[in-house]
């Protein structure tokens, strides 16, 4: 086997969050162009058939499972699909995340619950679930992405790095529980992206000079730039890597 044989994802079954755009497209887009059949999840089936058919028009494999992340008997029943349809699930990749910019002082206790609901509580019962499934096999990738807003802050944005650093939590403690069945679990923490979310910061001409001074190679990240970072943790190339939070920022939280 070639280092770049370990690279693929040929006979697996993969289950990406959020993936009917941005990071989570890009990832599910490259596991399926690595072989893997990819189970993309969002809440709008419309967008997420839109997403199945790119990838089956770049030759994946992929189906849609439309739900609400934080609905813990539709997780249930889409890992349940996933077994009967495909007998296993290799890689998880908890990848759904909103975000609510505002000051805590503005943020009543619901509004607080939500966010901890959508972008920490979904992704520790489906990390548990799937895990549970993929010890059957003796084989697994859980991958969380997270955020550098997990490691620095600003202002006005309390909750959403609070989740985020939970999911570094979570990770790592899977990788102790769960790395003697042959799971591993490994978090990436995205930067600066031009996703569609972050479509109009990223045309703002007036932010540039900061994003010049504040990351190295001096620009925003491509959506796709995502996917190798992913590709890598759910592959045999990166079996000993485990309860690791791989940056992916263009250097950004180095500078001082």
């Amino acid at each position: 086997m070639t280092i770049l044989d370990r690279f693929s994802q040929k006979g697996r079954v993969a289950l990406v969050t959020g993936a009917a755009r941005g990071l989570g497209f890009e990832i599910a887009k490259a596991l399926a162009e690595a072989g893997a059949h990819v189970v993309v999840t969002g809440r709008t089936a419309a967008t997420l058939d839109e997403a199945v058919a790119k990838i089956a028009a770049g030759g994946g494999s992929a189906s849609a499972a439309a739900f609400d992340i934080a609905d813990r008997a539709a997780q249930r029943a889409t890992l349940a699909d996933i077994e009967r349809l495909h007998g296993r699930l290799d890689v998880l990749v908890n990848n759904v995340g909103a975000r609510d910019r505002r000051p805590l002082t503005d943020m009543d206790d619901d509004a607080i619950d939500e966010l901890i609901r959508t972008d920490l509580s979904a992704a520790v019962s489906l990390s548990r679930d799937a895990a549970a499934l993929m010890k059957r096999n003796g084989h697994g990738r859980l991958i969380a992405i997270t955020s550098i807003g997990g490691h620095v802050a600003m202002p006005n944005d309390g909750v959403y790095p609070a989740a985020k650093h939970g999911l570094t939590g979570l990770m790592r403690s899977m990788a102790v529980e769960y790395g003697p069945h042959g799971i591993t679990s490994n978090a990436i923490a995205p930067g600066w992206f031009a996703t569609e979310t972050n479509a109009v910061m990223a045309a703002d001409d007036d932010l540039m000079p900061f994003v010049r001074q504040r990351i190295p190679v001096q620009r925003w990240a491509r959506a796709d730039e995502i996917a190798g970072a992913a590709l890598f943790l759910a592959s045999d190339a990166a079996s000993f890597v485990n309860g690791h939070v791989l940056v992916v920022d263009g250097g950004m939280t180095v500078r001082m």
